[in-house]
């Protein structure tokens, strides 16, 4: 069973990683139970099906799992049929609907932060204000930044240490590295961790959560961690490949 890392394609851009098609054919071909993650909460699993698709890379929609659908099964959990003030966008609202959500701005259980495209100040106040008043402060991911094809993007981790700031209330982060996420989603295709394995290009969320959940590890040098990085982290991955396709002939 593999767990792959999607996070490092930039906004807009379409250009797969070098080898990423070859090896998800070979997964799909050998019947090897997989999933394709991401911290980005923007997208619906359909939507990024779709802009896979256009990138030449055939992941289905099931084989997709988000920071806001394991978001959405945490809240589910804790409190079933709760309320929730989001600032997200599609992938994170839906996700909340779909499990009995009711999202407002009335005494919310939950202020419930993930990405979007415009952090508005006033939906910024008003989260501010709710957990001020009592609502839990949950957050879908904490990576500061995102990728894009001008640059790097203030991502959730950032504005959640902002609302921090102003509260004094941390967030519960869902997504990587916490290891609920990883589980959450071998959970959904019936995979278990001793015989699986994350493949991923950070260190601090990828190889982490996979070392956490009890995973082989596989960090791929075509992304954010850099050779003479890897030294720095108290802990290591598994193993180092220069790019995801030097890892097709091992399925």
């Amino acid at each position: 069973m593999g767990i792959l890392d999607a996070d490092s394609q930039p906004l807009g851009l379409h250009i797969p990683i070098p080898g990423a098609d070859a090896f998800i054919k070979r997964l799909r071909e050998a019947r090897k139970p997989f999933l394709v993650l991401t911290n980005n909460s923007i997208y619906t699993p359909r939507d990024l099906h779709a802009r896979l698709n256009r990138m030449g890379l055939e992941v289905p929609v099931e084989n997709i799992w988000t920071s806001a659908l394991a978001t959405a099964k945490f809240l589910d959990d804790q409190r079933p049929g709760g309320t929730a003030y989001v600032i997200g966008e599609a992938g994170l609202t839906t996700a909340l609907h779909d499990v009995g959500y009711v999202l407002t701005d009335s005494e919310p259980d939950y202020v419930v932060l993930g990405e979007t495209r415009t952090y508005s100040f006033e939906s910024l106040t008003k989260a501010i204000r709710l957990i001020n008043d009592g609502a839990r402060f949950i957050a879908t991911n904490p990576d500061s930044t995102g990728p894009s094809t001008e640059g790097a993007l203030p991502a959730t981790g950032a504005v959640a240490a902002l609302i921090t700031k102003a509260t004094g209330r941390d967030p519960y982060f869902v997504g990587k590295p916490n290891p609920l996420m990883m589980r959450a989603g071998l959970n959904a295709i019936g995979a278990h961790s001793e015989s699986s394995a994350m493949i991923g290009d950070r260190m601090d969320t990828d190889v982490l959560a996979g070392l956490e959940a009890g995973m082989e590890t596989c960090l791929v040098l075509t992304g954010v961690t850099r050779p003479d990085e890897i030294g720095r982290y108290p802990f290591g991955p598994s193993r180092v490949v220069e790019s995801i396709a030097d890892l097709v002939e091992l399925i």
